[in-house]
């Protein structure tokens, strides 16, 4: 069910609040504007890209280069308790939640060693990321870079991205997206796992359950891309029927 490709486009297009199709090389135009996976993330926290066009209506992607099925990964009947960690960082795994891999292979200029060898483990190996994870609220994507993920706890713990390495922060109501499926007719939730890179981040003192990239007031936006892209990273997405 989670490899159809027109229900991946509407977990994408609940993300992004803007209609994800199939890029189809006969059916559309140069000019159309595109999403990479490199694009995702900028796109989610900040609600815009530099676009062909001025106002963005909807996007495309090609499949193959977006998604990497083999990646993919079921939690939903994960019983196993067993401890791992990832970037000397404690992985909770997401029990529950079915993973869609992203494509992120040799996607970034740095290579791949933020992402750890494939395959089962529980130990760390030097190099990698720790994981964390991002609840997709709209409401809380189009501020992230400005506020904390709480609307009523604004810029507490300091302005920057903020990600959790506790997915049952990220799944709540005010963080995760849900939407209804179209295809199915049933209801999901939405969240990303994202590897976070630990020289940029911080973690909150007073919440150890957030972690924060920091981002300074008056950083230009081109700057503000830059420091997401080599800070925080998107893998997967998580989504969970409910």
């Amino acid at each position: 069910m989670y490899l159809d490709s027109d229900l991946r486009m509407e977990v994408l297009s609940s993300i992004l609040g803007l209609p994800v199709k199939l890029y189809d090389i006969e059916k559309c135009m140069p000019t159309d504007n595109i999403l990479s996976v490199n694009n995702l993330y900028l796109q989610h926290l900040f609600g815009k890209l530099e676009q062909n066009s001025a106002y963005v209506k909807e996007f495309f992607i090609d499949e193959k280069e977006f998604f990497e099925p083999k990646y993919d990964c079921d939690f939903t009947d994960l019983s196993d308790s067993a401890e791992c960690m990832r970037g000397d960082e404690l992985y909770e795994r997401p029990k529950g939640w079915y993973r869609m891999a992203l494509k992120v292979k040799g996607k970034y200029p740095d290579g791949d060693t933020w992402l750890g060898p494939d395959g089962w483990r529980s130990h760390s190996v030097p190099g990698e990321w720790p994981v964390s994870y991002h609840g997709t609220s709209l409401d809380g994507a189009k501020g992230i870079i400005k506020s904390h993920y709480k609307a009523g706890d604004r810029a507490q713990y300091g302005r920057g991205i903020y990600s959790t390495p506790d997915i049952h922060v990220a799944e709540k109501e005010e963080y995760a997206k849900t939407f209804k499926s179209k295809k199915t007719g049933k209801s999901y939730k939405v969240i990303l796992q994202n590897r976070i890179n630990s020289k940029e981040r911080q973690k909150c003192r007073q919440k150890s359950d957030y972690w924060l990239i920091p981002v300074a007031e008056g950083t230009p936006a081109w700057m503000e891309k830059q420091i997401a892209e080599r800070a925080i990273r998107p893998y997967g997405i998580l989504i969970r029927e409910i």
